[in-house]
């Protein structure tokens, strides 16, 4: 758990209210909360799907960023009444309004990618 009151804590919300770049990065930043938006994108999953879908998450991991992004109101977890439970999750319209900015950012990402790795890193591995 970390600390609220540590100078980096306070820091980091200083400049999440100053810079909107700052504060979109603190919302949809991270290891695995693009990736979740991303699969979010084609619509509705239940948990099992997004996990499946999300090679290397762990399940406490990405439980927890699913709560972080249901309570940034960018997805809904919705829990029908049945035996087992059936959980699945969608993004909110503001969740779909990031659609446009993960496609700007998965371009940006495979142009870095070409421009400053080499050829050799970006082949796929080979499989014996």
């Amino acid at each position: 758990m970390r600390k609220t009151n540590s100078t980096n804590a306070i820091n980091e919300r200083t400049l999440s209210r100053l810079c909107s770049t700052a504060h979109t990065l603190s919302v949809i930043g991270g290891r695995w909360k693009p990736t979740i938006l991303w699969c979010l994108l084609d619509g509705k999953m239940r948990y099992h799907e997004l996990r499946k879908s999300i090679k290397g998450v762990s399940e406490r991991v990405l439980v927890l960023q699913l709560r972080e992004l249901e309570s940034d109101q960018l997805l809904k977890r919705v829990v029908y009444p049945e035996v087992p439970p059936r959980v699945e999750y969608e993004l909110t319209p503001l969740g779909k309004s990031l659609e446009p900015l993960l496609n700007q950012m998965a371009d940006w990402g495979a142009l870095h990618k070409q421009k400053t790795q080499p050829a050799k890193e970006l082949e796929p591995a080979a499989v014996n």
